[in-house]
């Protein structure tokens, strides 16, 4: 096979079907090019555990999706080929834990309104905190988005952005704001609030931008994740993740996209003047434009044979981020909070905020299995009730705090010796569920199946979840914004003429908004 086609595209997750989709509808001949035999990467739904129990295989919220550029621009298309979307109207998400200090059940409730999130905070300041802290970031949302959306090394792009700034009259204050902005989120929450509420109910959503609560730029994430779920809710996919891909492939057949599955993308080839084309495992794709949504070490050091000076070295220290892990339940019945305000909502995490979710943090990064390791309950059930049999209920717990390849265990109990064994994976699954009994006791005893991803599978069903990342690699600061992946190649456009680098290891990051897809197709229009 030797097809010749205006862009090859490497790769299916969400940055290649933005990408994909948007050029394609532009007038450009597009050929997306996938390892394996579906779309979507870590977008997926299936049956896991039982008949008619339908889990999220991997991610499953789409708040940054639907409040970003990419939904814009082809949302409605997506939605004519039938995404549908089930969203909280009322409480979005919460957070429960023991008082270290009173031994006593503690729960904060973030609602969409954001005047009755604050309203529920009992230090003294801290409700007029919370509603002031959402207001600085509508005031400089224009420069914090406009910058997610913009290659920070160009130039013409900055000065864009700082235009806009000074157009709204944005510069005032504007020191005081980048400062918060690089602090942590521990010191961010400890220099705004009195309380424990914020901390407790935010601190934990850093994990899903691929931070801990002492890592630098939790002072912009934890208000932009704040101010994401009060204006867009908790969307999940009705049905389930695979729908929302169907909708994108069938988008993509409309525009003539050509579809390769079951394709190892073996070399990026290059000659004199750029880019031409895709050696893969069906045969020669030829295009002056290929879009590689790969890690840096595939990217540098596998895919490109002899890549320019330094980079493959500079992959090779691109440093990645914890493991994480997915549980899926199938449950006899809904979980039964003893806060029953918990029932119907949609995710709830498990954490005191900065200090158990910093602690679970230390011990993953020093290769140990979390003692108490932060929870995130996915209740898709609250909001979308054909994922299970009537009367039924599935359950998405995600961990986000575990190594790759561990080395002990923080408790000291659990052998470790093998890997992720299969009976270390149910092991550790039982203090996951034993820490969940604390808050809703019964609900091991509900569990009629299950179904458990270590970080290894995870790596094993993604190539660009290096070591068990989902996240493509650390979002601390050293390699984030104008440093993602690395500083040599941190632009979108490599060094090699036609050909751009997307996916989450590139700028803006993790997360479901398709964010560097849609940049680079709007660049290729």
């Amino acid at each position: 096979m030797d097809d010749s086609t205006d862009i090859a595209i490497i790769g299916s997750g969400i940055n290649s079907l933005v990408a994909a989709a948007e050029l394609a509808m532009a007038g450009k001949r597009v050929c997306l090019i996938e390892r394996a035999n579906r779309l979507g990467g870590f977008i997926h739904s299936a049956e896991r555990t039982l008949p008619g129990f339908i889990h999220d295989s991997f991610s499953s919220w789409h708040p940054l999706f639907v409040s970003g550029g990419a939904y814009q621009a082809l949302g409605a298309e997506l939605h004519a080929r039938g995404l549908e979307y089930c969203n909280a109207e009322g409480a979005v998400t919460a957070s429960v834990a023991t008082d270290p200090r009173t031994g006593r059940h503690r729960v904060v409730v973030a609602q969409r309104d954001p005047m009755l999130t604050a309203s529920a905070f009992q230090a003294r300041g801290d409700e007029a905190a919370y509603v002031a802290m959402l207001e600085d970031l509508g005031r400089n949302a224009g420069t914090i988005f406009g910058a997610f959306g913009a290659e920070l090394r160009s130039f013409k792009e900055v000065v864009k952005i700082a235009a806009g700034a000074l157009r709204r009259g944005k510069f005032k204050g504007t020191e005081a704001f980048v400062r918060e902005s690089v602090m942590s989120g521990r010191n961010y929450l400890r220099s705004r609030f009195n309380g424990w509420e914020a901390d407790q109910l935010w601190s934990p959503w850093l994990l899903h931008a691929g931070l801990g609560p002492d890592q630098a730029t939790g002072g912009v994430m934890l208000p932009v994740m704040a101010l994401s779920m009060h204006g867009h809710g908790l969307p999940v996919v009705k049905g389930g993740a695979s729908n929302f891909v169907s909708a994108f492939e069938a988008l993509l057949q409309d525009n003539g996209v050509q579809i390769m599955l079951d394709t190892d993308a073996e070399e990026i080839l290059v000659d004199a003047r750029g880019a031409t084309g895709v050696k893969t495992s069906r045969g020669l794709v030829s295009a002056r434009t290929v879009l590689a949504n790969v890690s840096p070490q595939a990217l540098y050091s596998t895919l490109l044979r002899r890549p320019p000076a330094g980079l493959a070295e500079a992959a090779e220290r691109y440093q990645n981020g914890r493991g994480a892990m997915q549980i899926h339940l199938a449950l006899g019945r809904p979980v039964q909070w003893l806060d029953s305000r918990l029932d119907s909502v949609p995710l709830v995490h498990l954490s005191n905020g900065a200090d158990s979710t910093g602690i679970a943090c230390a011990q993953a990064e020093a290769g140990l299995l979390p003692a108490e390791p932060t929870v995130v309950v996915g209740q898709q059930c609250v909001l979308d009730r054909s994922r299970a049999p009537a009367g039924k209920a599935t359950l998405w717990l995600q961990l986000q705090e575990v190594p790759f390849a561990p080395a002990g265990d923080a408790a000291g109990v659990l052998n470790v010796d093998g890997g992720w064994t299969r009976q270390l994976k149910e092991q550790y699954m039982e203090r996951v569920l034993a820490r969940l009994e604390q808050f809703a006791p019964g609900t091991r005893a509900s569990v009629l199946a299950w179904d458990i991803l270590a970080p290894t599978d995870l790596a094993a069903e993604n190539a660009n979840a290096v070591k068990g990342d989902p996240y493509g690699g650390s979002a601390e600061l050293f390699q984030n914004l104008l440093w993602r992946p690395f500083p040599q190649a941190a632009n979108h456009r490599t060094p090699i003429k036609g050909l751009w680098h997307i996916g989450s290891s590139t700028h803006p990051g993790p997360g479901l908004s398709g964010g560097s897809g849609h940049l680079v197709a709007q660049k290729l229009k």
